[in-house]
C-alpha cells in the first residue's frame, strides 16, 4: 500500500529524501532510530515522539493531520526493523 493513500502529500516525501541525502543528517537520524524495536513502531505515542524528533532533525514543520497521516500510516506497515524484507519493502516504496 502506497503512502499517498494515507493522504500523505508527495512533496513532502521528496523533500524530507532529498535532505536525507546529507550524510550528516541520514546519520543524526539513524542514531535516533537506533534500537527501536516492532513494538515501538506499533505503538502510536512512540511512533509520534519519533516523528516529531524527526521532524526537528529535518527542519519540517508538520500539521497536526499529517503527524496523524504519517502515524497511521507507519502504524499500518507493521515493520519490523529487525526484518530484512520489511526494510527493502519500504525503500522500494520511497526509491
Amino acid at each position: 500500500m502506497s503512502y499517498q493513500q494515507y493522504g500523505i502529500d508527495p512533496g513532502l516525501v521528496e523533500r524530507i529524501k532529498r535532505k536525507m541525502k546529507n550524510p550528516l543528517t541520514k546519520e543524526r537520524i539513524k542514531a535516533m532510530l537506533h534500537g527501536v524495536s516492532k513494538a515501538d513502531l506499533q505503538n502510536p505515542a512512540k511512533v509520534r515522539s519519533l516523528l516529531n524528533r524527526a521532524a526537528k532533525v529535518l527542519g519540517e514543520s508538520l500539521t497536526e493531520r499529517q503527524s496523524a497521516q504519517i502515524v497511521q500510516f507507519v502504524i499500518a506497515q507493521k515493520i519490523d526493523p529487525n526484518n530484512t524484507f520489511h526494510l527493502l519493502k519500504l525503500w522500494g516504496m520511497f526509491r
